[in-house]
């Protein structure tokens, strides 16, 4: 089989090296890639693949339509919709993912942006280099607060139970609301959520019925004094309603890590000049840890799929 990285899985080039080892010794090849957008230099590279690898680069259906001996998408990633999911199952290529490789990146980054947002930690540091003083910029404990979690996957039941263990009420909502995840949260509608919640943390994918799904309405539900961190996708957040309902006051602060495109973004993108906004590229599912777990669930679903037995299914013929 050729296999193709379409793009770095964020891991050293001796650990893929390992990783690629045994392909090769099967007789298989492996081409790596540089991540590109251009569909022509995208058809260019995979045409001749068997699989293709990737982690959260856009896969056109027009790419996957060209590639005329692709079987296997491996999406290094949890999230799938950057991936024409419906081109694959039309041409019968199987999908997987990489769910669970971080849930413990994206909930610590979470439950750190909430203390943040609470103890005023950005505006503090920049009074603290003007030489000025905490006046008036005293905050909150996470511990006095109710947490409302969006989504009760495994990152939402994680991101819950640090909550939990930090002594908050945490309340959750959920399409499918499961039941081990009783033991660390309360589950309660989406508007009671909002209307109740301190904090309103996303975690939930992005699909028909969470496209745009915090918007005007939603937010003007929420409390003036509270906060939304959106760890999940950004398309769930109308990003025009949040800008202008930060600088209007009409909720107190967010901290968002996901936009309606990749970043580098652009200068004028509303969140990056509204008020009390903690804005980071991308980060929550990238530690040195996760991008290890990512790589090794991913060759290992490669290894499952050529041996007939295709695990983390998105799509199966």
């Amino acid at each position: 089989m050729e296999i193709v990285l379409l793009e770095s899985l964020g891991i050293s080039e001796e650990t893929l090296n390992g990783l690629v080892k045994p392909l090769l010794a099967q007789g298989h090849t492996f081409k790596a890639f540089e991540r590109s957008e251009d569909v022509k230099t995208l058809i260019a590279e995979a045409k001749n693949a068997d699989v293709i690898m990737l982690a959260n680069m856009p896969l056109p259906g027009e790419v996957i339509r060209a590639c005329k001996n692709l079987k296997f998408i491996n999406i290094a990633f949890t999230g799938v919709d950057h991936v024409d999911i419906a081109a694959a199952k039309t041409c019968g290529v199987a999908v997987s993912n990489a769910a669970g490789y971080s849930t413990e990146a994206v909930a610590e980054l979470t439950i750190g942006q909430m203390l943040s947002l609470l103890r005023n930690v950005k505006q503090t540091e920049e009074r603290c280099r003007e030489g000025g003083t905490k006046a008036g910029l005293v905050g909150r404990e996470l511990a006095a607060c109710t947490v409302g979690v969006v989504g009760i996957g495994a990152i939402g039941q994680r991101v819950a139970a640090l909550a939990k263990a930090f002594g908050s009420r945490v309340i959750g909502t959920a399409r499918n609301p499961r039941k081990e995840a009783e033991a660390v949260l309360q589950f309660v509608s989406l508007e009671e959520l909002l209307k109740t919640a301190d904090i309103v943390s996303l975690h939930c994918p992005l699909n028909d019925s969470t496209r745009g799904m915090i918007g005007k309405e939603q937010l003007a539900m929420m409390k003036k004094t509270a906060y939304l961190v959106n760890m999940a996708r950004g398309p769930v957040v109308d990003s025009d309603a949040l800008a202008r309902a930060l600088n209007e006051g009409r909720i107190a602060g967010a901290a968002i890590d996901v936009f309606e495109a990749e970043p580098p973004l652009q200068v004028n993108h509303p969140l990056l000049k509204a008020k009390n906004c903690l804005v980071t590229p991308h980060i929550a599912f990238a530690s040195e840890e996760s991008m290890i777990l990512r790589a090794q669930i991913v060759f290992d679903s490669l290894n499952a799929f050529m041996e007939g037995n295709q695990k983390n299914v998105v799509y199966q013929p």
